[in-house]
C-alpha cells in the first residue's frame, strides 16, 4: 500500500521534532540540571521497570511455545505407559472429550479424556486422576482403560508420599502398581477394591497402610466414572 506523499511528509516532520526533543533532553547540560529532581529519578526509576517488563513480555512469548512442547512430551510418554502404542494409530492429544467428575472425588469438577483410537475406533482411554487424601497430600495418577473397562495400566505422575515407604506406588520403586492392570469392576466386587488390611486384594506396605489404601480408592472411583460415561466413550 503506497502512502500519500502530503501523509509522507507528515510524519516525517513529526518523526524529526520527536527526535529533536530526545536530542535536547539527552544533553548532559539538561540531564544534569533534571538529574537532581525527585521527578527525574521517579522517572528513571519507571523507565528501568518499564523496560524490564517488555523483556520478560519478550521472554516468555519466545519461550512460551518451547515449555508447551515439553509439557506435551511429558504427557505422550505418561499417556504411553498406561496404553500400549499397538492401540492406537491417532494423536491422543487431539483426540479428546471431557466429561464431568465432581461426584468421583478424583480432584476435578471435568476430567479430560484421551481417546486412543485404531483405524478410526476407540480402543482404550485414558485420563489423569487425584487421590486427594493420600498421606502426605494429594496423590497425581494416570489411568489406561480399554474399550471394555478393564486396566491397561496405572501411573503416579507426582505425590508428597513419605520417601522410603509411601513412595513404593512408584513404578520405579515397586511393581505394586502394576497389580491394577486387568482389574476392572466385572472381576473383583468393590468389597475387593481395597487393600488386604481392609479385606481386599491389593497389598499395603509396611509402616505405610494410608498412601496404598487411598490409591486403591481412587482408582476404583476413576473406573466408576469410566463406567458412567462409558456409551458416550467408547462411540463418540
Amino acid at each position: 500500500m503506497k502512502i500519500d506523499p502530503a501523509k509522507r511528509q507528515r510524519l516525517q516532520a513529526k518523526m524529526a521534532v520527536y527526535r529533536a526533543f530526545v536530542k535536547n533532553w539527552l544533553e548532559p547540560s539538561n540531564l544534569a540540571r533534571l538529574r537532581p529532581k525527585l521527578e527525574f529519578q521517579t522517572g528513571i526509576l519507571a523507565g528501568f521497570a518499564l523496560l524490564a517488563s517488555i523483556l520478560l513480555g519478550v521472554t516468555n512469548c519466545s519461550t512460551q511455545d518451547t515449555i508447551q512442547q515439553r509439557l506435551d512430551e511429558d504427557l505422550k510418554k505418561s499417556l504411553q505407559e498406561v496404553v500400549p502404542i499397538t492401540l492406537y494409530d491417532n494423536d491422543l492429544l487431539q483426540d479428546t472429550l471431557t466429561i464431568p467428575s465432581a461426584d468421583y472425588n478424583i480432584g476435578a469438577n471435568e476430567t479430560t479424556v484421551y481417546l486412543a483410537k485404531k483405524s478410526g475406533k476407540v480402543t482404550a482411554v485414558c485420563f489423569k486422576f487425584i487421590a486427594p487424601d493420600g498421606y502426605s497430600g494429594a496423590i497425581n495418577m494416570i489411568i489406561g482403560i480399554d474399550r471394555d473397562g478393564n486396566i491397561l495400566g496405572v501411573r503416579v505422575l507426582s505425590h508428597k508420599e513419605t520417601p522410603g515407604l509411601g513412595d513404593k506406588i512408584e513404578v520405579a520403586k515397586s511393581s505394586w502398581i502394576l497389580n491394577f492392570v486387568g482389574r476392572s469392576l466385572d472381576n473383583l466386587t468393590s468389597a475387593q477394591w481395597a487393600v488386604k488390611k481392609d479385606g481386599g486384594v491389593f497389598d499395603q506396605f509396611a509402616g505405610a497402610t494410608i498412601t496404598p489404601r487411598k490409591s486403591v480408592q481412587a482408582t476404583y472411583r476413576s473406573l466408576q466414572l469410566f463406567k458412567a460415561h462409558q456409551a458416550q466413550l467408547i462411540n463418540p
